[in-house]
């Protein structure tokens, strides 16, 4: 006997179907593991949270400014402006055959890309509270975004550095150039690594962002941004290899001035120390990010 209309059995391709879309919009949320990985596929999932927290990070930053993205420009001028003064005319740092002038404005430029992304990465917990105990995305988002963030400072005040090298003719002197780069990841590598370590920290002690300010004081004198790091003793430049910035400084003026080639060995102590950093911080970030949220 024939069904009424109402009664028929759905087809079964209607039933798999269905059930395929359940499964699609299953998702299971379970512990963060807590040895040192990065979860790409995750990662790749929220991308547009990620964007979403660059792009939101970007407009606070010029919002209600007078100057806007000229202040992108006048920090690395005047910082640069400061050191010849200072360190140039009355100090007479050594600086090799380069112009003091290009080979300041080479070290100014990254050295406050990583300090710009170490304060913001270091407070990136706890100045987005409400995200952090409400909603549930990877926690590492937050500092992977502020690290980011000051490139877009990096490009502008990149001009800064392109103009000093056109006034005293500092040109790159050969293919080393597409290596720059290369430091450039190096310092954001480095950058991140501290930044989990310190957001972590400044999650449960709210008075570490205090220290952060003595540290980046004395971070120039120690990496070399006012002074051409292989006209110091053999012996005090394998200490100052230890700092991955001081590297970072080093090959960046390699790759854009034609300075003297860094020595490979403590170029490799440097990348070293900045891998060993990231994967300390990542540990420590995701051994304590299950607790994030009771902790802020």
């Amino acid at each position: 006997m024939e069904l009424p209309q109402t009664e028929r059995p759905a087809p079964v391709t209607e039933h798999v179907e269905g059930h395929l879309e359940a499964e699609r919009r299953v998702s299971v949320i379970g512990p963060a593991k807590r040895w040192p990985h990065l979860d790409v596929r995750e990662l790749w999932h929220y991308r547009e949270v990620a964007l979403r927290l660059v792009w939101r990070d970007i407009v606070v930053r010029y919002k209600q400014t007078f100057l806007g993205v000229t202040w992108a420009l006048l920090v690395p001028a005047l910082t640069t402006t400061v050191y010849v003064v200072v360190f140039g005319k009355f100090a007479k740092f050594p600086h090799g055959n380069t112009a003091y002038p290009a080979l300041t404005a080479a070290g100014v430029i990254p050295m406050q890309y990583f300090a710009s992304a170490l304060t913001s990465s270091s407070t990136s917990l706890v100045s987005n509270l409400p995200l952090v105990t409400k909603v549930y995305f990877p926690r590492i988002l937050l500092p992977l975004a502020a690290v980011v963030v000051p490139l877009f400072d990096f490009l502008i005040g990149f001009a800064v550095l392109l103009v000093v090298m056109a006034v005293y003719g500092t040109w790159p002197a050969g293919p080393e150039v597409v290596f720059a780069p290369a430091f450039l990841a190096l310092a954001i590598v480095t950058a991140l690594g501290i930044g989990f370590l310190l957001s972590t920290f400044t999650a449960r002690w709210r008075d570490v962002p205090y220290m952060i300010p003595v540290f980046l004081q004395i971070l120039p004198l120690v990496s070399g941004v006012m002074y051409a790091l292989d006209q110091v003793p053999t012996k005090w430049q394998w200490l100052f290899s230890f700092n991955p910035m001081a590297g970072v400084i080093a090959g960046w003026r390699w790759a854009l001035l034609g300075e003297a080639t860094p020595n490979w060995g403590q170029m490799a102590v440097s990348v070293s120390v900045a891998i060993a950093l990231f994967t300390v911080g990542l540990a420590v970030f995701r051994s304590f990010e299950p607790r994030f949220a009771d902790t802020i």
